[in-house]
């Protein structure tokens, strides 16, 4: 299959990239510093150029979108507009649009992650949008039933992280980033639709 991956650098985007190219998918590798697929998930129109040039794909991968971690009196409206644009409405945006340019019977795969449904300390902004996200995607996949398919990857803590993050998620289980790049291609390869995957 021909996958447009966007945020195909980091932890998770570079096991995802690795993993589909090991299971002979043709990867596009979009990220925000890349110079031939850059892309920023919080401005519309780079994610137009981007699906513009990408062309028609058999599926549209995310393991992108950033979301602001403070004291809750401290995420004012200017942080949460910041969570929105980027993940959320990033994301929403990317499939919406990329409608267009996926091939009917091809799939969607989002990034939420662990907060929706276990919140931490300065964790508020990330706790809506993932549990926004993953509303979204099960309701998107009744209204794009028989046209497309959706679906979201909800890692815990990566293994690879727990020495940056371990203070922040206290006895919290971790996941190696290889099965979250399993999780991305059972989404892709499956038949499934409206499922989250709980990592």
């Amino acid at each position: 299959m021909k996958i447009l991956l966007v945020g195909a650098t980091g932890t998770v985007g570079s096991a995802v990239r690795d993993g589909l190219t090991a299971r002979g998918h043709d990867v596009i590798a979009a990220h925000r510093s890349s110079p031939e697929w850059p892309v920023d998930l919080a401005d519309p129109a780079q994610i137009e150029r981007l699906l513009d040039k990408a062309g028609t794909v058999d599926a549209i991968a995310c393991t992108a979108g950033t979301t602001p971690f403070g004291p809750w009196d401290g995420l004012d409206r200017d942080a949460w507009r910041a969570g929105l644009d980027s993940k959320l409405l990033g994301q929403v945006e990317l499939v919406r649009r990329g409608t267009a340019h996926v091939r009917e019977g091809g799939s969607f795969t989002l990034i939420t992650g662990v907060l929706a449904r276990e919140p931490i300390r300065g964790g508020a902004i990330a706790a809506a949008v993932n549990g926004a996200l993953e509303a979204w995607v099960r309701a998107s996949a009744l209204e794009l039933q028989g046209r497309f398919r959706i679906n979201a990857v909800s890692p815990t803590v990566l293994t690879e992280s727990l020495d940056v993050y371990d203070e922040s998620f206290p006895g919290f289980p971790t996941v190696p980033a290889a099965d979250v790049a399993r999780a991305y291609a059972r989404s892709i390869e499956s038949f499934e639709t409206g499922r989250v995957y709980l990592l």
